[in-house]
């Protein structure tokens, strides 16, 4: 049956780079919290804070998990789901920023069709591992 996922050279380059992010990412939530509690949806129970270290830990795990060729498959899939979680943080982001500077704006707005992507590569990253 053929892939509806345009195919991509089977490399572990390709989770690699997926497992940078996501480090990446995680570190940025440790280092700048405050940037991520902003736009943390208020429907939630809790802290904000809270919330931002949570998805930090998330986002370290997952690129951990990604990195490893036994656990990439799980990873994979599960660094898309986050990708999916977070998507209603960055449609916040991009209405609480609405009124900001023109670049801010842009980066608000540039983040929701970002995400498309981002979930199809975690899904690709979890299929090449599936070889």
């Amino acid at each position: 049956m053929p892939s509806r996922f345009p195919r991509l050279p089977h490399s572990p380059r390709t989770a690699h780079a997926l497992a940078g992010l996501l480090a990446g990412a995680g570190v940025a939530h440790a280092a700048v919290p405050r940037l991520f509690d902003q736009i943390v949806p208020r429907s939630l129970p809790g802290s904000p804070r809270t919330w931002t270290y949570l998805s930090g830990a998330a986002e370290l795990g997952l690129a951990a998990a990604v990195a490893h060729p036994a656990t990439r498959r799980l990873g994979g899939y599960a660094a898309a789901g986050l990708f999916v979680a977070v998507f209603p943080a960055n449609v916040r982001m991009a209405r609480d920023w609405r009124d900001r500077s023109a670049p801010l704006r842009a980066a608000a707005y540039g983040r929701l069709p970002l995400q498309a992507p981002l979930v199809w590569w975690a899904l690709r990253v979890a299929r090449d591992a599936e070889r």
